[in-house]
């Protein structure tokens, strides 16, 4: 299954933003075996794109993180990583909201059967808490987010299609 836009699960954590009027979006894409969700955090926050971030985090906001940090949040030993923080964890999700408050970062994974196979369904989603325009009284994204929509869709489709082939190849290698 390639990466593609879906709907959010009811039971997601980052649903409280949708019902909030805020600006979410939703990724998955399924691979083969049986991965926990730690592995699936874990693989995400250390692929080389990933990585590319966690270096322009630690240059433009002196936020520094390190792969062995991602192990740790991943675990649940730890709430902080690079410029975010965990506003809320489950078994099979993670929604983590950035140091300003103003975006979250939401993974979430299931088990599905496939004949006398299982496979693995990741999840990825975003959301955007709006700003309120004090002369017009009305809650947007912001002008920022607006023109960077684009490749913030992009974007995430890579993340996600990176952490699955990162998960792909620490099982087979």
């Amino acid at each position: 299954m390639p990466v593609r836009a879906c709907q959010l699960p009811d039971e997601a954590l980052l649903g409280r933003y949708t019902r909030s009027g805020a600006f979410t979006d939703c990724y998955v894409t399924e691979l083969p075996g049986t991965f926990s969700h730690a592995e699936y955090v874990r693989a995400f926050y250390t692929t080389w794109v990933f990585r590319l971030e966690r270096a322009i985090l630690k240059w433009a906001v002196a936020r520094p993180s390190t792969d062995e940090q991602a192990r740790q949040l991943a675990e649940g030993s730890i709430d902080s990583f690079a410029a975010w923080h965990v506003e809320g964890r489950s078994e099979n999700q993670l929604l983590m909201s950035d140091f300003q408050g103003r975006t979250r970062s939401w993974f979430m994974t299931g088990t599905q059967a496939a004949g006398n196979a299982a496979r693995t369904r990741l999840y990825f989603g975003s959301a955007v808490v709006p700003v309120t325009d004090s002369r017009e009284g009305t809650a947007r994204p912001g002008p920022f987010f607006s023109a960077l929509l684009g490749f913030h869709k992009l974007y995430s489709r890579v993340l996600l299609g990176a952490a699955k082939s990162r998960l792909s190849s620490l099982r087979v290698g």
